[in-house]
């Protein structure tokens, strides 16, 4: 599958015109032209096919990505403020952690001897 394959199939499955295709492009700073872009459109044995590059095809995903999320928010610069660490989780075991269980001997381990039962 090539990438005007590619182009193709998104310009249908989310139903772009030419000039909305245009305008996804210009969100990232790549000018194309109409012309341009139908003869990326075109079949590829017509005389004025070109065929869609890879930085083409990057910037329209670039550009896609923005059209339909939004501008990207900038980074809130770290606060002075020290980040929360959260409490340990409680389990089941009234509220020791696994590794405290698995340390500590069990009931049965401190008996010198073991009845034979």
């Amino acid at each position: 599958m090539t990438n005007n394959d590619i182009l193709k199939k998104l310009r249908v499955a989310l139903q772009l015109r030419d000039d909305q295709i245009i305008d996804i492009l210009k969100l990232v700073d790549f000018n194309v032209t109409k012309s341009e872009l139908g003869a990326i459109f075109r079949k590829e044995d017509h005389p004025n096919y070109q065929p869609c590059g890879d930085q083409l095809l990057r910037n329209f995903l670039n550009g896609l990505v923005i059209h339909m999320r939004g501008p990207m928010e900038p980074k809130k610069e770290a606060s002075d403020k020290p980040k929360q660490v959260s409490a340990p989780s409680r389990d089941r075991d009234g509220g020791r952690d696994r590794e405290d269980n698995r340390d500590r001997p069990r009931e049965d381990d401190r008996r010198p001897f073991r009845s034979k039962r």
